[in-house]
């Protein structure tokens, strides 16, 4: 017969490390940037980001579907290599690009968006106005011109 306080001592650290596993997870965020640019140059810019401004070695990519696969690692890190995805989706006259590292908590995602928007606007100036926006005509002045 075994005793209540043997099968308790046993117990005890299954259900502890049974409640650890399953309310660990994985972070599945993505930070999101919509590119005006247009694919061909976001594109070109994001491979260039990552190969050669972050030096991040590219695993996998597809030009045609607009999808990186790279190795990230960071200051925090040390030397674990985590894996990140950039994908680059067609919107209209929009390019979304989405970042997503899964292991990794969110703001490493927001800051990589946000220093690829920042590549982006310091490679190819200002944003090109979207055809709303050109086609718009200009605003009344009103009768007096005021």
């Amino acid at each position: 017969m075994i005793r209540r306080w043997a099968l308790a001592a046993f117990a005890a650290p299954v259900v502890v490390a049974s409640a650890l596993a399953t309310s660990m997870h994985e972070a599945h965020a993505t930070a999101s940037y919509d590119s005006a640019y247009g694919f061909d140059r976001t594109w070109n810019a994001a491979v260039r980001f990552i190969r050669v401004d972050r030096s991040y070695k590219i695993i996998e990519k597809d030009d045609t579907t607009g999808y990186l696969l790279f190795e990230y690692t960071s200051a925090e890190s040390g030397s674990k290599v985590s894996t990140g995805s950039m994908e680059l989706v067609r919107a209209n006259d929009d390019v979304r690009v989405m970042v997503q590292l899964k292991e990794m908590p969110s703001y490493h995602e927001h800051a990589l968006i946000n220093a690829f928007a920042n590549k982006l606007r310091s490679e190819y100036g200002d944003p090109p106005r979207r055809k709303k926006e050109r086609d718009k005509p200009p605003a009344d002045a009103g009768a007096d011109g005021s």
